[in-house]
């Protein structure tokens, strides 16, 4: 009887339990902190980094001219949006995986939320707004029209920026990763089409038409 009295005590000091997993976890929390400065997690707190000071930076966007003065750290997205009211350009997961923000730079399509303003001085910029000329559309424009290429037309500014920039990609003879021969020109099919534009989510599943209005403008189709 006195051995299983014991067993039973010692069972009851040792019993642990998610309550007692919590206190434990806290406590060596608190003690982390004591005796280590932390670093200022805001600015205007002791010890916090002063911002940096803004710059400006000259922006060729769309055929005009424009000077910005903005904080360094600020995105070519939030440029566009924030400084610009562009808001054409959307922010999707702004992590470069949607892209729902790509602009065209020098030619070439980027995802705007991964570059800085600063970055691109006196760079060419095409953004959504500067590819109608007033109210007469951009061919792709009207062919995704024309295919009823979108649904809630979120991701449709970056859809229609990113296709303009494969065609060009295509006329220059670009391969892409299912180009069967890198060696010649590659002819624009559904699969490449679809190779070329994954990196633009449509979360509406306009994908059939998106590529037909593509094809449609690559094969000659109306502008």
């Amino acid at each position: 009887m006195k051995q299983n009295a014991d067993n039973q005590d010692r069972d009851t000091r040792f019993h642990v339990t998610r309550r007692t997993v919590l206190e434990a976890g806290t406590a060596a929390a608190a003690l982390s902190f004591i005796g280590h400065p932390q670093p200022a997690l805001a600015a205007g707190l002791p010890g916090a980094e002063p911002p940096p000071a803004p710059v400006t930076v000259g922006l060729q966007i769309n055929g005009r001219r424009e000077v910005l003065t903005l904080d360094p750290r600020t995105t070519l997205l939030d440029a566009l949006r924030e400084h610009l009211a562009l808001t054409g350009t959307k922010k999707g997961c702004d992590q470069g995986q949607c892209g729902a923000c790509t602009v065209i730079v020098n030619g070439q399509r980027i995802n705007s939320c991964l570059t800085l303003a600063v970055m691109h001085a006196d760079d060419e910029l095409m953004t959504i707004e500067g590819l109608a000329n007033g109210d007469d559309l951009h061919p792709m424009q009207a062919a995704f029209v024309r295919h009823d290429g979108f649904q809630c037309g979120y991701c449709t500014p970056g859809q229609i920026c990113s296709a303009v920039a494969v065609l060009a990609e295509h006329k220059a003879g670009w391969p892409s990763y299912v180009t069967a021969d890198v060696a010649t020109t590659p002819v624009l099919t559904d699969a490449e089409i679809a190779e070329r534009m994954s990196g633009n989510i449509c979360r509406c599943s306009a994908y059939p038409n998106i590529v037909a209005a593509i094809r449609d403008l690559a094969e000659g189709g109306r502008s």
